[in-house]
């Protein structure tokens, strides 16, 4: 049967030429993947970005003029529909790839992963999954913490991630450290023994008591409420 499905709708948005064909070299050879813009510049991104409309956007967090962040930042604020974006990165513990999933990227990349690895990342986020390397994920939000808690304490009750992590009931609470731990809805199924759908519901409920909008969202208020700790993943 030929798969007359419409290609995922790609955007590179990186300051670096070489990169940018090297990537769009890549993903030429893939029949279910096509670049349609590029950009070199955060500020250039997101006027293309608004006017092509991907599905995906691999944007790299250190560019000129608007940095990777505040680009992802201000797409997913300003677009009733944005795309999925996923960071590009040099170095996986580079705290601005932390902060670029705080502010709504949906996984991250290392420049240097093999071509399959990149051709994987894409289709998984363009499926409205996240793409967590829950390892480096903890690693970035314990380093990041005293950053955030600017050294003040304070009680554990002023933290507003622990308020919306304390509502969840205990079974949600357990699919949310499973999702720490880089399981997929599937996985989380079979490991606590109920069905997907079920399991899907419960995602959905851990996302809207926490108030972020994807599961990448869910686990870094995990690790800052400190719900999960330096033993997870």
């Amino acid at each position: 049967m030929t798969n007359t499905a419409a290609p995922v709708r790609v955007f590179l948005a990186d300051d670096e030429h070489l990169v940018r064909t090297a990537l769009r070299a890549i993903i030429a050879a893939e029949p279910d993947l096509e670049v349609v813009g590029e950009a070199g510049s955060g500020a250039e991104a997101v006027g293309a970005i608004r006017e092509l409309r991907p599905d995906v956007v691999l944007m790299d967090v250190r560019m000129p003029e608007l940095n990777g962040i505040d680009a992802t930042a201000h797409l997913l604020r300003s677009m009733p529909e944005p795309p999925r974006v996923l960071v590009v990165t040099t170095f996986e513990n580079d705290e601005y790839v932390y902060d670029a999933l705080r502010a709504g990227a949906q996984g991250f990349l290392l420049k240097r992963a093999r071509a399959e690895e990149m051709v994987h990342a894409i289709r998984v986020v363009a499926r409205g999954d996240s793409l967590l390397f829950p390892s480096a994920v903890r690693d970035l939000a314990l380093r990041q913490a005293p950053r955030r808690e600017g050294g003040g304490g304070g009680p554990a009750s002023a933290n507003p991630a622990r308020i919306r992590v304390d509502r969840l009931t205990a079974r949600e609470g357990e699919v949310l450290r499973l999702m720490a731990a880089g399981l997929t809805n599937a996985e989380i199924a079979e490991r606590v023994g109920l069905g997907a759908e079920t399991v899907k519901t419960h995602v959905a409920r851990v996302l809207g008591k926490l108030e972020v909008r994807d599961r990448t969202q869910a686990v870094i208020a995990a690790y800052e409420s400190g719900f999960v700790g330096p033993g997870a993943g």
